[in-house]
C-alpha cells in the first residue's frame, strides 16, 4: 500500500474521530446521529452487562447524548448465529417503535458470542474492548460509532449492519459521500487479495458498469460468493486487474471482499415476514452468507446445500436457507466499492497483539498509542501496549505484549507476546512470554472469589473431544492435560469438564481465591511449573473452575467497581505526576 493511500486514510479517519469526539456527552440534533444503536447479545447474561456498561459510558458522557441504545438478546434455546441475531432484533425494534420504525435510522451492531478466541472479551463483550486511542480511551463501541459517524445524515430510513469485532478505515473524494438511499440491500466492497476473499464474503460485479478508479464507485452486484476458493472466484468473474497502483490493494489482481451493510426499511419489513415464516429459529443462519448470497440477479439456490463453512450444520438448515433464498429472491443488491480502504479484523489473541504493538500501519492510519490512560512509568516497555493501567516504574513489559486494565507492582516483568487483561500482579512477579492472563471476578459458593485464567497464546480453546477418555487428543502450552496435572500433583480423576463436551473452555482447573492479587500468584506458579517442568500444588480445599463456569458465575457489579477503582487512582496519579 503506497503512502499516499496510507496518508489520506489518516486524514480521513481523524476527521471522523474528530467529529465523533464533538458529539460524545452532548444532546445531538436530529440526523445528526443514529437515532437507535442496537448491539446484540448471545443470552440474557450477556444482555445486563452490556446494559450495564452502556448505562456507565452515558452516565460519563463517553457517548453522543439523545440516541436509545438498546441491547437486544437472541431468545434461549439453539444457537441462531448473526443472521438469526439480527431477525430478532429487527422483531424486537418493531415491538418497541411500531410505525414510528419507518422513520428512523439504526446502527446494528453484532456482539453475541462468548469470544472463545479472545477470552479477555469474554466476560464483559468483544464490542467493549479497550483500543490505545481518545480521551476518555475509546472501546470497540466508541471506534465503530466515530467511523460511521457520516453515515446517518447520509442515510434513509433503515438499518446498518456491522460486526464489534472489526475495523473499517477508508476515504473518499472531498465532494463524494456514501450514501445509503437505494433500495434493498447497500453493502461496503474493500479492495482485497485473492487470499483475503476466501475467508470473507466476495462480490461479483457486473462486467458492464465501466470502473470510473475514483476513491468511491457504485455499482451493482451480479451475485454474492460466500467464503469461495480462487477458482470459484476466477470462474464467477469476481476477479478484478488493478490500474496503475490506484487502489489500496498492491496485488495486480485483487476481488472486493465485504464488511458491512445497510437495509433499508421496506427490506427491513421482508425480514420480519422472513421470520415469521420461519417460524422458531433452531439454527445457526450466517447474515452475510445466507441473506447476501440470496441476493443479485446471477443469485442461485445452488448454495443452499453447500455446508462446508458450517461450524454446526443441523437437520434443518438447508430448509431454512432455501425458504431464506426465495424470500429474498430479486432483492437488488447494490455495493458501494470504496477503493481506498482497510478491513482489520481484531478478533482473536495473535489478530489483537500484531495490531495493537506491531502494525505499524494501522498505527499509523488510526493515531494508537503505546500508553494510553495509564500511569506507565517505566522505559523498559518499548514495543508493547499498555491500556487503563498502573505500571510502577522498575516494571518491564516485553515487546509485543498487552496490558490492560491492571495493577502491576514494583519489579513486576512480563515476556514479550503476552496479554495481561484485569490483572493485579503483585512484586517481583515474573510472566513468560507467549501467554495470555486474564483475572475474572465471580460469585462462588455465596462469596466474591477470583479466577485467573491461563492459556498459550496458540492455543485452540474451541477443539473439542467426545468425552474425557479422548482429552489427550487437547494441548495446553503444548503439552496434554495429564502431563499438565502431574506439575500440579493431581490425577485425570480428580479433573472435570463443565458443560456436555471436553475443551479447554471448559476444563475445570483454574483456581478460585478470595482476592484478585493472590488469584494471579496462584495461577502464575502453575503456569511456570508446567513451562519449567517443576511442580507446584495450589492451596490445599482449592476449588477450581473453567473459563465457561466463569462467565455463568460472573460478578458483573464488582468487576466493574474494580474498574471505577482504577480510573479514579488512575486520575489521582496523573494530577499528581
Amino acid at each position: 500500500m503506497s503512502q499516499d493511500h496510507i496518508s489520506k486514510l489518516q486524514t480521513a479517519t481523524r476527521e471522523k474521530l474528530r467529529k465523533f469526539n464533538s458529539l460524545r456527552g452532548r444532546e445531538v440534533r436530529p440526523g445528526e446521529f443514529w437515532d437507535v444503536v442496537v448491539v446484540t447479545a448471545v443470552d440474557g447474561s450477556q444482555k445486563e452487562a452490556y446494559e450495564l456498561q452502556i448505562r456507565e459510558k452515558v452516565a460519563r458522557r463517553e457517548l453522543p447524548l439523545g440516541a436509545h441504545y438498546l441491547v437486544v438478546s437472541d431468545p434461549p434455546g439453539s444457537k441462531i448465529g448473526n443472521g438469526g441475531s439480527t431477525l430478532c432484533a429487527v422483531k424486537q425494534l418493531n415491538e418497541i417503535y411500531g410505525k414510528a420504525l419507518s422513520e428512523l435510522r439504526i446502527v446494528l451492531i453484532h456482539a453475541g458470542g462468548f469470544s472463545q478466541r479472545l477470552p479477555s472479551a469474554s466476560a464483559l463483550g468483544k464490542i467493549f474492548m479497550a483500543l490505545p486511542l481518545g480521551e476518555p480511551i475509546y472501546q470497540m463501541l466508541e471506534l465503530k460509532l466515530a467511523m460511521y459517524v457520516d453515515f446517518p445524515s447520509q442515510m434513509k430510513p433503515g438499518i446498518l449492519v456491522t460486526c464489534a469485532d472489526d475495523i473499517e478505515l477508508y476515504s473518499i473524494g472531498k465532494e463524494e459521500r456514501v450514501r445509503f438511499d437505494k433500495p434493498g440491500f447497500t453493502a461496503l466492497a474493500h479492495p482485497s487479495s485473492l487470499s483475503v476473499g476466501t475467508t470473507h464474503g466476495v462480490f461479483v460485479l457486473d462486467p458492464r458498469e465501466k470502473c470510473s478508479y475514483l476513491e468511491m464507485e457504485n455499482t451493482s452486484c451480479l451475485c454474492f460468493l460466500h467464503k469461495p476458493s480462487v477458482s470459484k472466484m476466477r470462474g464467477s468473474g469476481a476477479v478484478c486487474k488493478q490500474q496503475s497502483g490506484l487502489f489500496s490493494v498492491s496485488d495486480s489482481e485483487f476481488v472486493y471482499t465485504d464488511s458491512t451493510y445497510y437495509v433499508d426499511f421496506d427490506t427491513a419489513e421482508s425480514l420480519l415476514n422472513l421470520l415469521t415464516e420461519l417460524g422458531p429459529l433452531s439454527c445457526e443462519i450466517d447474515a452475510y452468507g445466507d441473506f447476501l448470497q440470496a441476493l443479485g440477479p446471477k443469485a442461485t439456490v445452488e448454495y443452499t446445500n453447500n455446508t462446508t463453512n458450517v461450524t454446526k450444520e443441523e437437520s434443518n438448515l438447508v430448509e431454512i436457507r432455501q425458504k431464506i433464498f426465495h424470500l429474498l429472491r430479486g432483492t437488488p443488491l447494490n455495493v458501494i466499492l470504496l477503493n481506498n480502504s482497510k478491513f482489520y479484523h481484531v478478533g482473536t489473541t495473535s489478530e489483537y497483539l500484531f495490531h495493537l504493538t506491531e502494525d505499524e500501519v494501522l498505527r499509523t492510519e488510526l493515531g494508537l498509542l503505546s500508553s494510553a490512560f495509564s500511569v506507565n512509568m517505566s522505559e523498559d516497555s518499548s514495543g508493547s501496549c499498555i491500556m487503563y493501567s498502573i505500571l510502577d516504574p522498575s516494571c518491564s513489559v516485553g515487546a509485543g505484549s498487552v496490558v490492560e486494565y491492571s495493577r502491576l507492582g514494583a519489579g513486576v516483568s512480563v515476556g514479550g507476546g503476552s496479554i495481561i487483561s484485569s490483572c493485579w500482579i503483585g512484586p517481583g512477579e515474573s510472566v513468560p512470554a507467549g501467554v495470555f492472563m486474564h483475572s475474572v471476578c465471580v460469585n462462588h459458593q455465596e462469596q466474591t472469589g477470583f479466577v485467573t485464567i491461563f492459556f498459550g497464546i496458540k492455543d485452540n480453546l474451541k477443539h473439542s473431544v467426545h468425552a474425557p477418555a479422548f482429552m489427550e487428543e487437547l494441548r495446553f502450552f503444548g503439552f496434554t492435560l495429564s502431563k499438565c496435572l502431574s506439575f500440579w500433583e493431581m490425577d485425570n480423576e480428580s479433573l472435570r469438564f463443565s458443560g456436555g463436551s471436553c475443551s479447554l473452555w471448559n476444563v475445570c482447573m483454574f483456581p478460585v481465591c478470595c482476592d484478585q492479587r493472590s488469584s494471579f500468584s496462584v495461577s502464575l506458579k502453575m503456569l511456570q511449573a508446567i513451562l519449567g517442568g517443576s511442580t507446584s500444588l495450589p492451596p490445599e480445599n482449592t476449588k477450581f473452575m473453567s473459563m465457561q463456569e466463569c462467565l455463568e458465575s460472573k460478578n458483573l457489579d464488582e468487576m466493574l467497581e474494580l474498574r471505577r477503582r482504577l480510573r479514579d487512582d488512575i486520575t489521582q496519579m496523573k494530577l499528581n505526576i
